[in-house]
């Protein structure tokens, strides 16, 4: 028996317009709603901060969708922690027939409660984009300097652009000595 179009199969009525995101948090992702209450690992902070995460791979609003690749740029979703607690226990048995061999362990995973305050698509990642520009600036200024942190293929290549006879057989030591 299928549920009808208006209804989930937990009875629970379908919001098509409700915006909603596929978000990673502490290396597991949750689809995840405004107002909504989810259990994760335990993260670090203290009951009543909030928190937001950077990793949202999907968003959809209704019709519109956006993908990520793998992340979307400037999405951000904000939550706020409710409580830490302790999962279920889970028992854990060995046995090995016939040898005697029994070994009975229990584990309580550590969980914090989280509830999602927003979803916003166009938030901005200036820290992200600031690195990125160091980082460029650093591999321009990387080769002037520092022949040795290229790699040979790197190394080959400038050999090439500077006439250097003979670069496809030497060692990285050697094309360091011709290009300096």
């Amino acid at each position: 028996m299928h549920p009808p179009e208006n209804m989930q199969a937990n009875n629970k009525p379908l919001i098509k317009d409700a915006m909603y995101a596929i978000v990673e948090i502490a290396g597991q992702q949750f689809k995840v709603a405004k107002d909504q209450k989810v259990f994760v690992h335990r993260l670090a902070g203290e009951e009543g901060d909030k928190i937001s995460f950077d990793k949202v791979l999907l968003t959809g609003d209704g019709d519109n969708i956006t993908l990520g690749a793998p992340a979307i740029d400037g999405a951000l979703v904000e939550a706020k922690i409710t409580r830490h607690l302790k999962g279920d226990k889970v028992i854990v048995f060995k046995k090995k027939r016939r040898k005697g061999y029994r070994v009975k362990n229990g584990h309580r995973q550590s969980l914090t409660e989280i509830s999602i305050e927003g979803i916003s698509v166009s938030g901005s990642k200036k820290s992200t984009s600031a690195k990125k520009e160091e980082k460029s600036s650093k591999k321009e200024e990387a080769p002037k300097n520092d022949l040795s942190s290229n790699t040979v293929a790197e190394l080959r290549e400038m050999a090439k652009e500077k006439g250097v006879e003979g670069y496809s057989s030497m060692k990285k030591a050697e094309l360091i000595a011709a290009l300096s």
